[in-house]
C-alpha cells in the first residue's frame, strides 16, 4: 500500500497446507467476491532431510505446494469463470527435472514415510506435480474463458530457504547472494497474469517471459489424469464441491 497507495489492497490468511483453512478461506472469498480475474499459485515450501505429515494425513511439502492449491483452484473455479479472461498461473520451478510421479503409488503423490539424504526432493516433486496439474487443468477448461499456465521464476532469495538445514547452510549462504531479487522474480509471474499476449494461450511452461518446452516424463496425459483423480481423493472432494 505504501509503494503503491492502493488502499483497495485486503490480506486475508490461509494456512494453504491445512484442507480446512484452505476450504474456510475460500467460502468467505465466494461469500464476498464477485468474480476472480487472477489466481496465482505462489505457496513454496521446502522441507529438510526428514518430512512432515499434516492432521490430514498428507506430507507437508506436497500439501503446501500442490494439494492445498488443487483443492482452493476447485473451490474458486466458478469465480474465475465469471472473469472475462480468466487466469491461473501456477509457480513451479526447472527442478522438475529432477523428480518423477506415478499415481498409482500412494507414497509416491503422498510420500508421508519418506526419507532422503537429500532435503530438496520433496520440493522437486511437488513442482513436477504442479505442472502435471497444471496440463490436466488446461484440458478441462477448454471451452471456457479460463486459462492455466505455470512458470519457472529463477531461482529467488526469498524466505523458501529458511530450512536449509545445518551444515549445508553454512556453504548455501555465498550462494544465496548470487540469486535473484523477489521483484525479479515476480516478472513472468505478472506477465501471465496481465499480458494480451498470452490471452489464448494454456497449458504452457514459462521460463523468463517465454514458452519453455517440458520434459517428456511431466506430460505423460494418461499419469495427468490418474493424478487428478487421485488428488480429488486426497482432498477430499466431494460432489457439492465445484467441479472442474
Amino acid at each position: 500500500m505504501a509503494e503503491t497507495g492502493n488502499t483497495k489492497l485486503l490480506i486475508k490468511h490461509v494456512d494453504i497446507s491445512s484442507l480446512a483453512s484452505v476450504r474456510a478461506f475460500a467460502k468467505e472469498i465466494v461469500a464476498t467476491e464477485p468474480v476472480i480475474d487472477v489466481l496465482i499459485h505462489n505457496a513454496g515450501v521446502a522441507q529438510g532431510f526428514n518430512n512432515k505429515v499434516t492432521s490430514d494425513g498428507l506430507e507437508f511439502t506436497m500439501a503446501t505446494n500442490y494439494y492445498g492449491p488443487f483443492l482452493l483452484t476447485h473451490l474458486l473455479i466458478d469465480l474465475l469463470k465469471r472473469s472475462d479472461q480468466g487466469r491461473i498461473v501456477i509457480v513451479s520451478s526447472k527442478l522438475y527435472q529432477f523428480a518423477s510421479l506415478n499415481p498409482a503409488n500412494l507414497n509416491s503423490i503422498n510420500p508421508v514415510n519418506y526419507f532422503s539424504l537429500f532435503p530438496i526432493h520433496l520440493y522437486n516433486l511437488s513442482k513436477f506435480a504442479e505442472i502435471m496439474f497444471t496440463q490436466e487443468l488446461a484440458r478441462r477448461l477448454r471451452g471456457t474463458k479460463v486459462t492455466a499456465n505455470c512458470l519457472h521464476p529463477g531461482v529467488i532469495d526469498t524466505g523458501i530457504w529458511r530450512n536449509v538445514p545445518f551444515p549445508i547452510s553454512i556453504l548455501f549462504k555465498p550462494i544465496q547472494m548470487c540469486f535473484r531479487t523477489p521483484e525479479e522474480g515476480a516478472r513472468t509471474s505478472i506477465y501471465l497474469s496481465v499480458s494480451p499476449d498470452v490471452e489464448q494461450i494454456s497449458g504452457q511452461y514459462f521460463r523468463g517471459c517465454r514458452v519453455h518446452q517440458l520434459n517428456r516424463r511431466v506430460q505423460h496425459v494418461a499419469r495427468q489424469h490418474d493424478l487428478w483423480e487421485a488428488s480429488k481423493k486426497l482432498v477430499k472432494l466431494t460432489a457439492d464441491d465445484p467441479q472442474i
